[in-house]
């Protein structure tokens, strides 16, 4: 397989799963808001506006023109919920499908994540 080919599966992969993420903001609505760190108010509005964002992103990776800004976006989104995903560590918040093993792991993906979109 060629570069190419390989960035484009890549940017769909990329696409697909910010997609899924928020998409999961809307179905497991309680989950996310569990994770949001307690300082911050309108928690459940918080999931719900990150859970479009990470939509609209997923979408703009996919789209030529507007695959500059949809990464940058995402990018900033990804520092933004950094503290719920570190919250979610420190506190061993039970996410359901996330066993709390793992839950440090999601704090270096985020870095992962940042590289992927850029």
């Amino acid at each position: 397989m060629n570069m190419s080919k390989f960035k484009d599966y890549s940017r769909l992969a990329c696409g697909a799963f910010f997609i899924g993420v928020g998409l999961l903001h809307f179905v497991r609505t309680k989950s996310f808001v569990k994770i949001v760190p307690s300082f911050l108010r309108y928690r459940k509005e918080v999931v719900y506006i990150s859970g479009w964002l990470e939509i609209l992103g997923g979408i703009g990776i996919l789209i030529p023109w507007t695959r500059p800004l949809a990464g940058r976006g995402l990018v900033a989104l990804l520092y933004a919920v950094f503290p719920a995903n570190l919250n979610m560590a420190i506190q061993r918040i039970d996410f359901g499908y996330i066993p709390k093993a793992v839950l440090w792991g999601r704090v270096p993906l985020q870095y992962l994540l940042i590289k992927w979109v850029k």
